[in-house]
């Protein structure tokens, strides 16, 4: 199949007719859709399929037992009202590179695998890149274990109605000592490669990022019959953090999003008891980032103090800076660069991703489509064709580069 052939088929797969986005949540339909569709091309190809013990989808060509093996591939699952393109264009990628290496009649030294990490946006279960983090032994099976998503269902539940052990899941070093190295393409989240009119990139870094979780507790009240100064009102301390997450990070040149949000007991005739904010923070450097959250969380207190409501902080996750492996994006760079026509920057990334997981375990690398719009987590996200055809050509040389002679 040609890559325009397998973009068409995945395409109307958990897309929302009133949104024009994405709803492929882990473990739901949407998502054994996804993963149905990733079953039937490994097979297509007679590739050995195999599901792993976090439920991440593996197709090989070769040994998989052989050792350094080269693995690339992305993710399947979307954020809530996503894009097309975050995770499934580099898994279709990997599929549609192979394809090309074998139209070149290339011969293989290495095993090769194609990944469809399991659960990589948190959409569901709040947490980000679960079947990675399984994987490397970043999340326990106890941690996992406790995951719930808004209804109350836990992950073991969840993996359980779909079909998979939620027993067996947890670390499993056996896996990755079979990686030599792993190379993830991705659409550009940003408008880096756009600026500077290039159609691939390199990834240099991932910057240090995590979600901290705001709860601020005040008292239920009759929105028509109290009056405004015999109110604690939480909603108030909470509208005066977003506005300094704001001022915070543009002060140090980071980013700080509060995205999500929960009311109780969220009537529109109600003075709300609590409500709880997600605040997503993001810099080029730990102290930068640091600093961000600290000045937000310190605004916090103190606007919630004059309000006379409570404030708790938690920081539900994190992910230190990510430095891709030097002597792989190197390599990667010399395997691009003998392509006179295709001008590789190397460029850094705000967004965390399957990859940066891994690098602490295996080499990895990435590899960057151009996005024109810049935009990303939304159903504007957006790759032209021909683009997307470069970074499977760019996949492909670089996968002939690795595992081929």
């Amino acid at each position: 199949m040609t890559f325009h052939s397998m973009w068409a088929e995945l395409l109307p797969v958990g897309r929302s007719s009133a949104s024009g986005g994405y709803r492929r949540y882990a473990w739901t339909g949407a998502d054994t859709d996804c993963r149905t569709w990733f079953r039937e091309q490994a097979e297509a190809r007679g590739l050995t399929y195999e599901v792993d013990r976090n439920g991440n989808q593996w197709a090989w060509l070769g040994d998989p037992a052989a050792g350094d093996a080269v693995v690339t591939g992305s993710h399947l699952d979307s954020v809530p009202d996503g894009g097309a393109f975050d995770g499934p264009l580099g898994v279709v990628s990997s599929f549609a590179a192979l394809d090309e290496l074998r139209a070149r009649d290339v011969t293989f030294t290495k095993p090769l695998a194609l990944v469809n990490f399991g659960d990589e946006e948190g959409a569901r279960f709040g947490l980000a890149c679960v079947g990675s983090r399984l994987t490397a032994g970043r999340l326990t099976a106890e941690q996992a274990h406790r995951l719930t998503d808004g209804e109350g269902i836990t992950l073991p539940q969840a993996m359980e109605a779909a079909g998979h052990d939620p027993d067996a899941i947890g670390a499993d070093p056996e896996r990755l000592a079979r990686i030599g190295a792993f190379v993830e393409l991705h659409v550009e989240q940003g408008r880096a490669l756009d600026l500077s009119g290039d159609r691939v990139g390199l990834a240099s870094a991932i910057w240090p990022h995590g979600r901290w979780r705001f709860d601020f507790r005040g008292e239920a009240n009759h929105a028509g019959t109290t009056r405004l100064d015999d109110r604690r009102d939480p909603m108030l301390p909470y509208a005066e953090t977003v506005l300094a997450a704001r001022r915070e990070a543009r002060l140090a040149g980071a980013v700080a999003t509060f995205g999500k949000i929960s009311v109780e007991p969220n009537g529109v005739n109600a003075i709300p008891s609590l409500v709880r904010g997600w605040l997503d923070s993001r810099a080029a450097d730990q102290a930068t980032l640091d600093t961000v959250v600290a000045g937000v969380e310190q605004a916090a207190r103190a606007y919630a103090e004059g309000h006379g409501i409570d404030l708790d902080v938690v920081r539900e996750s994190f992910t230190p800076v990510v430095e891709f492996d030097h002597a792989l994006r190197d390599e990667l760079a010399r395997i691009l660069g003998s392509d006179t026509d295709l001008k590789v920057p190397v460029l850094g990334t705000g967004a965390g991703h399957d990859a940066g997981i891994l690098s602490g375990t295996v080499p990895t690398a990435m590899l960057f489509v151009r996005n024109p719009t810049g935009v990303s987590h939304s159903p504007a996200e957006f790759a032209a064709e021909d683009d997307c055809v470069a970074g499977v050509h760019a996949l492909a040389d670089v996968l002939e580069g690795l595992a081929c002679r």
